[in-house]
Parts: structure tokens; C-alpha cells; sequence
């Protein structure tokens, strides 16, 4: 490619991110490691429609950003976020269902040695095939082992590698052997750039219930240290309009002082006979009905008792 052509290209590369950056208002910075370009390309196509892939080397998305910066300053909150292999997914769609797409299309990949793991790799107790002579090599992984049908069997599950940790030559040798791809790939988001805003991913699945449970907690707590100090908030009044009810209602019982929401107290404390005898009556019309409703169903078996299709 000749210079001519190369200066081109960033002109057009500038111009392309320049658009999207003031089309878009949700960027997601996606990690590209371990994606190869048939992968992507299957990801372009699976995003058609939804969002917008763009790659490209960190200095010149960086620089591309700083010279945008004039039209929104509040795009600078994206730079200390563009490190390492990464890419921006530009999208207006709901962030749950582009995070759903991208996370979707991944790749089943073997373990290769150096490699982080991304996840733990266990092998299950498991008849390997191999011949005997094989035994010392699982010896040296502390892979407990017999020889069934004059092959190895692994004898229980076992935690091969941990998440965060290089995968060794061992380990990598012996998932091949057993022709295990423990891993998978894709794009992976790293943070989420919103009208100015940057998170995490996990915010994302955060739900409506889950708000409301964490608001309500936090009421609770303010009403309840206004109480304790007592110091009136919108939190507290509730409680307070409650509790001066109820010492409203100790002194109207003890005293000749009444009111309309005290007589119902009072006249059950000066006669509770008459409440018990108002109240026996609507009992006895429940246990009424709940006997009936049991002889119905009696009566119901018993008419099926006895016969069949043919009688």
C-alpha cells in the first residue's frame, strides 16, 4: 500500500468514527482477544441491523475521540477505557439485547499452554481410551486413575484449571488428548458508554425489582435514624403521626378524655363480652360452610365408589 493511499484510508477512517460517534449515543468498548476474522465477521452480520462494530488501533480511536471532543466533551470519559485489544460497538438499541447478541456468538476453542483460562476446567470421571502406559503422565497431574478393560479410567471429577490462572503444558496435552475445547471465545464488554455515562456491563442486570428492594431498604434506614435522633423527614413522619396515635389512644383508655377513633377501644375494654358474642355468630357461619363444602366432596366419592364404565 503506497503512503498516498494509507493517508487515504485514516482520512476516511476518521470521518467514518466521526458519524458514528455523533449518530450513536450508547458506545460498548468490547475486548477482541482470541477472535479471529471469521468470527468477526460472523458477529458484524449477527449485529446488522442493531449496532455498528468498529476496530481499529488504539491511538487513532483515541485521537479520532480527542478531535470530537469540541462537539461533546463528555466523550473524554471514554479514553482511559481504550486499552489493550479492544473495539467500540455503537448501537440506540436497548443495551440488554446488544449485550445479549455479542455475548451469544461465541467459539469453542482448545486449551493452549501460556493462555489465561476464563473460566475453571474440570474433567469428569471419565474412560479415556489410552493404553497403560499412559498412567504416569496422570500421576504427574495428581489425577487419581485404574485400569479398567486394559485402559486408563479416571476415577472422580477433577479441577484441572482454575479461572486466572496459565494453563500448563500438561494440562493443554491432556485436554487435547481427550479432545476437550474447555474454552470459549468472543467479544467480551468491558464498559458501557451511555449519553455520557460509563459502566459496567453487570449493571445490566440489575431488574426493577431489585431497585425497589434497595429504595425501600434505604427509607427504612432513613426513617429509622430520623426516629432515633429525632430529627423529622418525609421517611419518619408515617412512623411519628403512628406512634403519637397510639400514645393519643394510652391516655384516652386511662382517662375520661375520648374521640371518635378511641370509643372503638374503649368500649371493647369496658365490655369485651359484647364483641366475643358479636363475633360468634360469623364464626359459626364459616365452620357452617366449610362443613357443608366437606359432605359435598364425600358425597361426590362416594358416587364414584362401587361403579365402573361398565356397570
Amino acid at each position: 500500500m503506497v503512503k498516498g493511499d494509507k493517508a487515504t484510508w485514516k482520512a476516511n477512517y476518521f470521518v467514518r468514527i466521526g458519524k458514528l460517534l455523533e449518530e450513536y449515543p450508547r458506545i460498548f468498548i468490547v475486548g477482541a482477544d482470541n477472535v479471529r476474522s471469521k468470527q468477526m465477521q460472523e458477529i458484524r452480520v449477527s449485529l446488522r441491523g442493531i449496532a455498528e462494530v468498529l476496530m481499529g488501533k488504539n491511538t487513532m480511536m483515541c485521537k479520532a475521540i480527542r478531535s470530537h471532543l469540541g462537539n461533546n466533551p463528555l466523550l473524554e470519559k471514554l479514553l482511559p477505557h481504550i486499552k489493550g485489544n479492544v473495539g467500540l460497538v455503537f448501537s440506540k438499541e436497548d443495551p440488554t439485547l446488544v449485550r445479549d447478541t455479542i455475548l451469544s456468538n461465541k467459539v469453542a476453542a482448545p486449551a493452549r499452554a501460556g493462555a489465561i483460562a476464563p473460566c475453571d476446567v474440570f474433567v469428569e470421571a471419565q474412560n479415556t481410551g489410552m493404553g497403560p502406559e499412559k498412567t504416569s503422565f496422570f500421576q504427574a497431574l495428581n489425577i487419581s486413575t485404574k485400569i479398567a478393560k486394559g485402559s486408563i479410567e479416571i476415577v472422580s471429577k477433577v479441577h484441572l484449571i482454575k479461572e486466572g490462572t496459565k494453563v500448563g503444558a500438561s494440562e493443554a496435552t491432556l485436554l487435547q488428548m481427550l479432545n476437550v475445547k474447555p474454552f470459549a471465545y468472543g467479544l467480551v464488554i468491558e464498559n458501557i458508554y451511555d449519553n455520557g455515562s460509563v459502566f459496567s456491563p453487570e449493571i445490566l442486570d440489575i431488574t426493577d425489582d431489585q431497585l425497589i428492594a434497595k429504595f425501600k431498604s434505604g427509607v427504612a434506614n432513613v426513617a429509622s435514624a430520623s426516629l432515633a435522633i429525632g430529627y423529622c423527614t418525609q421517611a419518619s413522619v408515617p412512623h411519628s403521626i403512628i406512634n403519637g396515635f397510639k400514645k393519643l389512644l394510652a391516655v384516652a383508655v386511662e382517662t375520661e378524655i375520648t374521640f371518635p377513633e378511641a370509643e372503638g377501644i374503649k368500649a371493647y375494654l369496658a365490655d369485651p363480652s359484647a364483641f366475643a358474642v358479636a363475633a360468634a355468630p360469623a364464626a359459626a357461619a364459616e365452620e357452617t360452610k366449610e362443613a357443608a363444602k366437606e359432605e359435598s366432596e364425600e358425597e361426590e366419592s362416594d358416587d364414584d365408589m362401587g361403579f365402573s364404565l361398565f356397570d
